[in-house]
């Protein structure tokens, strides 16, 4: 019995993998990340529940571990696919597994390694050295190499301390050629590119975030450690500003809604109350679009006297010397233009569908379509914007699909 495939190993990725494997089909999931989690795990806590990413996921990891009937490939990308429903031929490229899977992740690597790179776990806000954990709950949990920055034997020095023999700075790319039955396709999504958006300033200004971003600002084991730390000084900003449809709705950029922003604006808002309840927030926005359970944050937010919800699209953004932000904007409702200035401002940009340069059916913004080769099925982030929620029902439809054949 030929196994399934499934491409991406975010939350929907995860969730197909065991739907599948737990009704007894093999099944075979890759990430091109070095660990399984997608978006979410970078999350401070997700929809509806508001549960850390250390609650789904552990669960999840678990599952996967406890089952023989799912391989996982990290650092695992697809490069070709043919054949047909029932017999699709697929080739994987696994990128150099410096780190082996014996690696206790004891750190002592990391004391000696004299090079640091980006953290991109944090955005690019923090720093790790070239040889690294992830994050705290990484799956697999094993350290990573940065070939980018770690300078190979010439160096040497996690070689040398390490104990177990767990590193091979000589490893290679490694071809892997699969037979399966059917392909998912769970490769989720990436915000949209905030320095495209000219006038709102993303580029020239440190105090000027984008809502994803912001998760690792306000995430317990993110950049602040339960603190908001302004990117240019590190004070613990008063006064922040969220600016909705960054990008989105808008022909020049994203012409869809891409129907989660709404609700984590009205979301980091509250966080943002429990952390400085003085704290002044106020929240631009064109048109509030929540849902279903979402529609609670809307009336805790309106609740709350230190939240305002301005009606009306902010046209610019500027910095002062002192780094505050100046946002103009049109009150709708009021008629009037106004200026606001906050230590920071969050932009709510869009979802943009992960790509795969695998000549398959897609639409004019990128998503994968319904109408794919039989046997071939997008889900959740791959196929249209979705929350955490509709994400997780999405996958377990796709299972039911994939396990037909």
């Amino acid at each position: 019995m030929k196994p399934v495939l499934v491409i991406g190993g975010g939350i929907s990725g995860i969730t197909t993998a065991v739907e599948i494997a737990e009704v007894g089909k093999e099944v075979i999931l890759i990430e091109k990340n070095p660990y399984l989690g997608g978006n979410v795990v970078k999350f401070n806590n997700y929809f509806p529940k508001l549960c850390p990413p250390t609650c789904g996921l552990e669960i999840n990891f678990r599952r996967i571990k406890q089952n023989p009937r799912i391989k996982y490939y990290t650092s695992t990308e697809v490069q070709e696919i043919s054949g047909e429903k029932g017999d699709f031929k697929v080739k994987l490229i696994t990128n150099p597994q410096y780190v082996k899977n014996n690696c206790t992740a004891c750190g002592k690597c990391t004391e000696v390694c004299p090079e640091e790179r980006p953290d991109e776990f944090n955005y690019g806000f923090t720093k790790t050295k070239a040889i690294y954990l992830p994050h705290e709950m990484a799956f697999p949990f094993k350290f990573n190499i940065d070939e980018k920055y770690c300078k190979k034997e010439s160096c040497n020095k996690c070689v040398d301390i390490c104990e177990y023999n767990a590193i091979n700075l000589a490893a290679k790319e490694e071809v892997l050629e699969l037979n399966v039955s059917s392909i998912v396709i769970g490769t989720g999504w990436s915000n949209y590119d905030a320095s495209k958006i000219e006038n709102l300033n993303y580029s020239h200004s440190k105090n000027i975030i984008t809502n994803v971003e912001f998760e690792r600002f306000i995430a317990s084991n993110g950049i602040g450690k339960n603190k908001i730390l302004r990117p240019s000084d590190n004070s613990e900003p008063k006064k922040i500003a969220f600016v909705q449809c960054a990008g989105s709705r808008d022909e020049n950029h994203l012409p869809y809604c891409s129907a989660v922003c709404c609700s984590a604006s009205l979301k980091h808002a509250l966080t943002i109350h429990e952390l400085y309840p003085k704290a002044e927030v106020k929240i631009f926005y064109i048109d509030m679009r929540v849902s279903g359970r979402n529609e609670d944050f809307l009336a805790k937010v309106q609740e709350n006297k230190n939240i305002e919800l301005l009606k009306g699209k902010v046209g610019k953004i500027s910095e002062k010397e002192n780094g505050n932000l100046i946002l103009e904007a049109e009150d709708i409702l009021s008629g009037k233009k106004i200026k606001y200035e906050a230590e920071m401002a969050v932009l709510a940009t869009g979802i943009v569908p992960t790509e795969l340069n695998l000549n398959l059916n897609t639409d004019q913004n990128n998503f994968f379509t319904d109408m794919q080769i039989d046997g071939i099925y997008p889900v959740a982030c791959s196929h249209k914007p979705m929350d955490v929620s509709a994400s997780v029902k999405d996958a377990t439809a796709a299972a039911l699909k994939a396990i037909q054949h």
